[in-house]
């Protein structure tokens, strides 16, 4: 859902979408990231992370699923270059000032995948891809490189996880995603809302050049107190960007608002049940 909960990428033409990237990163570390904790949780669970893993975490965002590998006991590295501002929020929560230096000497978070490998240090033993593709048109775009690059960082045969969008059935967000398309028709094409394919992980492994080894499906509702917390959270996702700079906010957060109010509960809370799935592919 970093990451997050697709990779953010601005429309290819017209201007940058009018939004404060930090209050739009405090919204993803606040509201949006916790969505995919059951994701992060029965990954780990399936691999094992723990004590001797060494975690390789590919656009981190602000570091939840870092920080749930390193609970576990994982010395984790995590990379984030097209969002500064989560790699911000991920090092405050990460490596707090006047933390306990042992706690977090296995700790490291760079902007580039260059800087991911410290000097004779073990290979990483996980490498995870868990800013879900497979409902925003090209956001699978350059992720193949990315892994085909951060996989000689990794031993031979480790897994690398990659995460995407479950079937639009089974995910009731996907009807208020399409008011993104819906806004930015202008601009359709470029970060317009599509169904998420059977094959969309694989597509994107057998081009990184990596082995199939399995998948799964994992529940990751939406939950939110109030209709105004899932309008933020939504927008963190970058998902909406090409929306905004063909409208404007209050446009997009009056139609977002709408498209919630099926979702709405009695007691204000919004609630949309989702599912996600995983593919676990191998180093050759």
């Amino acid at each position: 859902m970093t990451p997050t909960l697709v990779r953010q990428r601005l429309p290819r033409a017209g201007r940058a979408p009018r939004v404060d990237p930090c209050a739009r990163a405090r919204d993803w570390s606040e509201i949006q990231e916790r969505m995919l904790v059951p994701l992060y949780e029965a990954v780990y669970e399936r691999l094992e992370v723990g004590p001797g893993s060494r975690l390789l975490g590919l656009g981190c965002g602000s570091g939840l699923a870092l920080l749930m590998a390193a609970s576990r006991g994982a010395a984790v590295t995590g990379v984030e270059a097209s969002a500064p501002e989560r790699l911000a929020l991920a090092r405050q929560r990460l490596l707090p000032a006047g933390g306990d230096a042992r706690a977090r000497s296995g700790t490291r978070l760079v902007d580039t995948l260059a800087d991911a490998r410290e000097a004779r240090s073990p290979v990483f033993t996980v490498v995870t891809a868990f800013e879900p593709i497979g409902c925003l048109a090209g956001d699978a775009e350059g992720l193949a490189g990315l892994l085909a690059s951060a996989t000689p960082l990794a031993g031979r045969g480790a897994p690398v996880v990659l995460a995407g969008w479950g079937p639009p059935e089974r995910c009731a967000t996907s009807s208020v995603l399409r008011v993104a398309t819906k806004l930015a028709d202008p601009l359709r094409g470029a970060g317009s809302w599509r169904q998420a394919l059977r094959d969309d992980l694989e597509e994107v492994a057998q081009r990184a050049g990596l082995r199939i080894d399995g998948s799964g499906r994992v529940a990751c509702p939406f939950g939110y107190a109030d209709v105004d917390s899932a309008v933020r959270g939504l927008k963190s996702t970058g998902l909406f960007d090409a929306a905004i700079t063909a409208t404007d906010q209050a446009q997009v957060d009056k139609e977002l608002a709408e498209a919630l109010h099926p979702h709405q509960r009695r007691d204000g809370t919004v609630w949309m049940p989702n599912v996600f799935r995983y593919l676990i592919a191998r180093v050759p």
